[in-house]
């Protein structure tokens, strides 16, 4: 656990839990499985997870997503594998609790921002990014954080980022140029769960990927003798989820709900088998 300043006193405070990608049918399982007590553990006041990979470990579905959000994820982040399931894209038109990165083309499916409300009346405001490296081509991730921001902040100045990026170095660039500016930036899209998390210095909650809840005996989800084959030939091959091995991995984050400073951020990696 890594804390920042104490509030000031009588503060309300948000406690945050946010699930890294999610994978597959194992990654959906260990979620139901385990969320309740979880929230239960953390206090969690608002619970939030990336789905990008969450239907066969690409892309999502209306099932899929309905599935989680009937055990109590209150909204869904995502990245460049949103889009990867053909049959969803009415339903992402139509589900506000699904987001885009918000630095794609305006016409994207999805939603690009979403204020969630807490049962005590509390707010926070969530989007997340693409990055551009080693990455299919989106708009800047900064251009649009500095324009999004001061329109979230007409609600809240709680503010949640995943940053669904490939390199570490940009998603740390990231996370200095939001300090101060949002509560937290959370890295996603590698699978592999970081041990860096801090508060930075001007209160802005960070860690560089939050990692893969679901199957670990596996190459960031995929059966391993696939991704061995593939790599050892070069050769197309379809890639199938791997089933064992299952972990959680996510980070609980208390901000102070008047100033929007990250005064926690935890991290959490359960073994389940």
């Amino acid at each position: 656990m890594y804390q920042g300043d104490a509030p000031d006193g009588g503060s309300p405070m948000i406690n945050v839990l946010f699930f890294g990608d999610v994978y597959g049918r194992s990654g959906r399982i260990v979620i139901k499985e385990n969320l309740q007590s979880l929230k239960e553990e953390f206090a969690a006041d608002i619970c939030i997870m990336n789905c990008e990979n969450m239907a066969s470990g690409k892309g999502i579905t209306e099932r899929t997503a309905r599935e989680l959000f009937a055990v109590g994820i209150d909204l869904f982040t995502s990245g460049n594998h949103l889009w990867d399931k053909k049959e969803s894209m009415g339903y992402l038109e139509q589900e506000k609790r699904i987001l885009r990165p918000l630095n794609y083309p305006s016409g994207a499916y999805g939603n690009p921002w979403h204020i969630i409300e807490t049962k005590s009346g509390g707010k926070l405001g969530v989007f997340c990014l693409m990055g551009q490296v080693y990455t299919l081509a989106c708009d800047s991730p900064w251009r649009h954080a500095e324009e999004i921001i001061p329109v979230i902040k007409m609600e809240t100045s709680a503010i949640l980022v995943d940053m669904h990026a490939e390199a570490t170095g940009e998603k740390r660039a990231m996370g200095f140029f939001l300090d101060g500016k949002v509560s937290a930036v959370v890295g996603t899209h590698t699978h592999i769960q970081t041990a860096d998390e801090e508060i930075l210095p001007a209160g802005t909650a960070y860690i560089t990927d939050v990692g893969m809840n679901g199957p670990h005996d596996s190459v960031i989800g995929v059966k391993t003798e696939i991704i061995l084959e593939k790599q050892r030939t070069g050769m197309p091959i379809r890639f199938e989820p791997a089933e064992s091995g299952n972990q959680i991995n996510a980070v609980c984050i208390r901000i102070d709900e008047v100033s929007g400073k990250a005064l926690e951020i935890t991290r959490i990696r359960r073994k389940l088998d």
